[in-house]
């Protein structure tokens, strides 16, 4: 067997796992908090999915290739706080 060939299973192997524990982690504090199971949290993840794996496919077929996106991340990371905070309140206060 080629060792190219075992070393990218593992990584797609690692990589489905991560996203099973992704959204478990999420069912796990939405169910934690409110106890009440809420499907609707797959529907999220799932349309983060298509809109990320079009980005990134449009931006390849564009030339200027997937790694313009990464600045894009960066700021929708950063500023997750922000917008999350500003839609149900202070994070200190009601």
């Amino acid at each position: 067997m080629n060792f190219a060939y075992f070393a990218q299973q593992v990584i797609n192997g690692l990589q489905l796992g991560l996203v099973y524990a992704l959204i478990a982690l999420g069912y796990t504090m939405v169910y934690g908090i409110i106890r009440l199971i809420n499907f609707a949290h797959g529907d999220v993840f799932m349309v983060g999915a298509f809109m990320g794996f079009f980005s990134i496919t449009a931006l390849a077929h564009s030339g200027l290739g997937g790694w313009s996106l990464i600045p894009a991340l960066i700021l929708a990371i950063v500023s997750a706080p922000f917008w999350v905070w500003s839609s149900r309140g202070s994070p200190t206060g009601p």
